[in-house]
């Protein structure tokens, strides 16, 4: 990556307008048909942007508290006494706390009945403290203490004295094998059945932060599209996407692109790139808002039109997206998604299923405060669809050896159907509406 390089002589962008709005810049793109030689200089396109995230609404403490009430009635039908949660989403998600992961047990409990409580270093209980918001109660533990010892006791203290301990899945290995040895008494079982239920919906509030996750995405991506020039290394397109995506308001989560050959694969290519005219371009990228994600990708063709080939493949990876989409309805299982759009592919030769070339991986994934999260669309996954589910719907199509083409919008589920959180793009030289 080459990091601040943007001093170098600045040309017009190329089908780029930007106007201001209440949130700030909001940039026009209509077309991408660059054709520059030279190196684009966008420090001072950027210099200009403003926060698109003046009027977000935060999760409040109220709707967290939500979230524990559903996790207790979960953890209640379950049998399951209590939920031990690490740092990191599912902390945040319950309580709000956001908290660095050390090799120091730093754990939150939600029993099936009480309040949250929690176990921290000794050193951080004021830091701590000042951050709790729901709960009260904390256990500090001293360097030379065991913190397995005081989760026990901790537990002992809200009247949970055996039976099933949930496990969040992302706690790590060590907190529960350290727990574990000190208590036999203890059923160690997974917290699934308690935090995908939560997590898997999402309200109206996480809905709105993922839309303005995704509206400060596609207008980075519109500025990466008119930074681009005959030479460029990928790189510099994902540092100018990065620094676009954080100016106007996100935590730039990720900016990838590939060119030409190394566009079909999926994730990227090791192979030294730099970008020619006639190249695919595949860009795909993500921020977050409030610990919200969003996921676009967009495939274009770089300072030429389309060969018929290109044409060709765009148009059917398009006709699979679109397919997928109609094929996302209320209480029809996700892996009808998946086999919608794969169908398209298929029929058109290539794969079949998951073998090259064609589509190599799922149709989709759910996406939330992790970029991928639950509610899969793939091939064998029966979960219905319901009411405020999110996910993407991006059915790559890869040819090694030439380019690959990928499409990628994530969607939410509502009672009437999928809602767009980015309009797919309408055409190889419009990748946005």
């Amino acid at each position: 990556m080459i990091a601040h390089n943007f001093n170098m002589k600045r040309r017009a962008f190329i089908n780029l307008s930007v106007v201001t709005a209440g949130t700030g810049a909001v940039i026009g793109l209509n077309a991408c048909s660059t054709n520059s030689t030279t190196k684009s200089d966008p420090g001072k396109l950027l210099e200009n942007l403003e926060p698109m995230t003046k009027d977000i609404q935060p999760i409040t403490v109220e709707e967290r508290k939500q979230r524990i009430a559903k996790a207790q009635k979960l953890l209640a039908a379950n049998k399951m006494e209590a939920l031990i949660i690490d740092a990191g989403t599912a902390m945040l998600y319950y309580t709000g706390i956001r908290w660095g992961r050390s090799e120091r047990t730093m754990v939150a409990i939600i029993p099936a009945v009480g309040e949250v409580f929690y176990i921290c270093p000794g050193f951080e209980e004021n830091r701590l403290r000042e951050l709790i918001k729901i709960g009260q109660q904390v256990y500090a533990w001293q360097e030379d203490e065991s913190p397995y010892q005081l989760i026990i006791q901790s537990l002992q203290s809200a009247g949970i004295k055996g039976g099933n301990l949930a496990v969040e899945e992302s706690l790590r290995f060590f907190i529960m094998d350290g727990v574990r040895k000190l208590a036999p008494q203890f059923n160690f079982v997974s917290g699934d059945p308690v935090t995908i239920p939560c997590r898997l919906i999402k309200s109206p509030a996480e809905i709105a932060l993922m839309q303005k996750a995704t509206d400060i995405t596609v207008a980075a991506i519109k500025i990466g599209i008119s930074s681009l020039y005959e030479g460029m290394l990928p790189g510099e397109f994902s540092e100018i996407v990065t620094r676009a995506q954080n100016k106007l308001g996100g935590s730039s989560d990720f900016a990838m692109a590939n060119f030409a050959e190394a566009s079909a694969f999926p994730h990227g290519s090791t192979q030294p790139q730099q970008l020619k005219k006639g190249d695919i371009v595949l860009m795909d990228c993500g921020c977050r808002v409030e610990g919200y994600s969003s996921d676009i990708s967009r495939t274009i063709v770089f300072g030429a039109p389309p060969t018929k080939r290109q044409q060709e493949i765009w148009d059917l990876e398009q006709k699979a997206q679109s397919a997928g989409f109609k094929a996302a309805q209320i209480g029809k299982p996700c892996e009808e998604v998946d086999a919608a759009a794969r169908k398209v592919i298929t029929d058109a030769g290539f794969g079949p299923g998951y073998n090259l070339p064609g589509l190599p991986h799922r149709t989709g994934h759910g996406i939330g405060m992790d970029g991928h999260e639950w509610g899969n669309m793939v091939k064998g996954n029966k979960l219905l669809l319901q009411p405020g589910m999110c996910f993407s719907i991006e059915p790559n199509i890869s040819i090694v050896g030439e380019f690959g083409v990928r499409h990628e919008d994530c969607v939410y589920m509502t009672e009437s159907g999928p809602k767009w959180f980015s309009q797919p793009s309408p055409s190889i030289s419009q990748p946005f509406v």
